[in-house]
């Protein structure tokens, strides 16, 4: 399976924060989203980083709660791994597992049109167990 298959099945909605934006700004679009990672974008089509519920515990330990007004690009992940739309889920599997990543803008062209998280990914995986359980009892059933 390809991730244009995950975002067909998804969507492509992406939620960006501006570069200026405070941290208690991403913080509103998290709970409000019920998400767990903000792609920080100029226009909504370029990718300057990435940011986390995890980055903004690990900073407010270090930071306190001063943290709350400080620039979400002062925070950010600039080393963003991102994925295409031809990229393949097992892929896509080891890249997260190796760098510890939940979440993965999609590119086409240079621009961003979606995010892959985690949850996607196993999503994907149980479906396509699923269907491989449904074929091979329906295969059992038809030898008999």
């Amino acid at each position: 399976m390809r991730i244009s298959e995950i975002l067909r099945r998804k969507g492509s909605d992406v939620v960006t924060v501006a570069p200026g934006a405070t941290v208690r700004t991403l913080l509103a679009a998290l709970a409000v989203r019920n998400i767990g990672a903000v792609v920080v974008s100029p226009d909504g089509n370029a990718i300057s980083g990435i940011v986390s519920e995890r980055d903004v515990v690990r900073w407010l330990h270090i930071r306190g709660a001063d943290l709350l007004d400080t620039p979400v690009s002062e925070i950010m992940t600039s080393d963003v791994r991102t994925c295409t739309l031809d990229d393949r889920i097992d892929g896509l599997r080891r890249t997260m597992t190796e760098h510890r990543v939940r979440h993965l803008p999609v590119v086409y062209e240079g621009r961003l049109v979606g995010i892959v998280s985690i949850g996607d990914v196993v999503k994907s995986a149980i479906s396509e167990l699923t269907t491989e359980r449904q074929h091979l009892v329906e295969y059992l059933q038809g030898q008999y």
